[in-house]
């Protein structure tokens, strides 16, 4: 029991020593949390942090599905909340007080912060998706979604009738960029002479910005693009919908969400997520960066089965070669180390 009331006084003080104190009559919690290479007696406790509402279809849905995966198979109680860079640190310390054993941050933005606040909270576990940053109670997923990008981009180079296909992004972070440099060397692959039109509009949930991007790329000449806009997805469909040109879903499986959509890269964050919560109530994990794809099936390519006419026999069979090879370790796909 002294140990237990020592290591909540240390805590205490190094709260106090990086925030500057708490805000007059405001009480801090700060309880020793379980966990942290001891297995976890009782209920585990499972945060998730998202760049965006997690009903957006995309990129925060995929992690919300792994958190509820996570509460499902592991009787875990889970929590969730949009945190933006000026609210990151204070919703990373607040989970960790809290008690909560796991803190995910979904995104490449939360990497940093979070193995800084894992200095702080040496009992909570801090992973993010995405991200080179990591420590011993700290590490991050690589989705390995530049698989999934390149065969995108195999397929637009194959099919395109302008020799012009376009990446809209949202935030230009190194995540994106690397996506995007897949898909550009999946097009040349099938096209070397291909133009590939890039465009960020540095914003999460701007659907105005987004479509707006997506008509500028259009009226420059592409007739495949992809993107990775988030939120702001619906103003990318509906520019494509109403230039009518096809484009590819992002993230969750997007094949429903427009008529121009002939496939989607998609990951699947279940499998990975529950993994890692047995690894932390198990008390195995340690930090690390872990790298998962099509091989895990933790990535994957998935046509339109209504693209009908719009993707040939032909172009199908190009690049499910290529997705073979890929399985089989015959075609490594570039990635950018971050």
């Amino acid at each position: 029991m002294m140990r237990v009331w020592m290591w909540a006084i240390l805590c205490l003080m190094v709260l106090v020593g990086c925030t500057g104190g708490a805000p007059e009559g405001k009480e801090v919690k700060v309880e020793p949390n379980v966990g942290g290479g001891k297995p976890i007696e009782g209920t585990l406790k499972v945060a998730l942090l998202t760049p965006g509402n997690v009903n957006d279809s995309g990129w925060s849905a995929i992690a919300y599905r792994g958190l509820k995966a996570i509460e499902k198979e592991l009787g875990a109680e889970v929590a969730n909340k949009v945190a933006t860079d000026a609210s990151t640190n204070d919703d990373l310390r607040s989970y960790a007080q809290d008690g909560f054993h796991l803190v995910l941050g979904h995104g490449f933005e939360y990497n940093a912060p979070a193995v800084a606040m894992a200095k702080e909270f040496p009992n909570t576990t801090f992973v993010t998706s995405s991200g080179g940053e990591f420590g011993p109670n700290a590490g991050a997923f690589r989705f390995y979604m530049e698989q999934a990008f390149y065969l995108a981009g195999m397929m637009a180079g194959r099919l395109t009738t302008t020799g012009k296909v376009a990446m809209i992004g949202g935030p230009d972070v190194p995540s994106i960029r690397s996506t995007f440099k897949a898909f550009a060397a999946g097009a040349k692959a099938a096209k070397p002479d291909v133009v590939v039109i890039e465009k960020f509009t540095g914003k999460n949930d701007d659907v105005a910005a987004a479509k707006q991007a997506t008509l500028q790329a259009i009226a420059e000449g592409a007739d495949f693009l992809i993107h990775q806009t988030n939120n702001a997805a619906p103003g990318f469909f509906g520019a494509c919908e109403e230039k009518k040109v096809y484009c590819f879903g992002a993230n969750e499986n997007q094949n429903d969400m427009s008529p121009q959509v002939i496939a989607s890269a998609v990951i699947n964050a279940e499998a990975p997520f529950v993994s890692l919560a047995k690894e932390i109530k198990e008390g195995k994990y340690v930090g690390g960066i872990r790298l998962v794809g099509m091989v895990e099936g933790a990535v994957e390519f998935v046509k339109n089965p209504k693209a009908g006419a719009a993707v040939t026999a032909e172009a199908q069979a190009f690049v499910d070669g290529a997705a073979d090879r890929i399985l089989a370790g015959e075609l490594v796909v570039p990635k950018d180390e971050f």
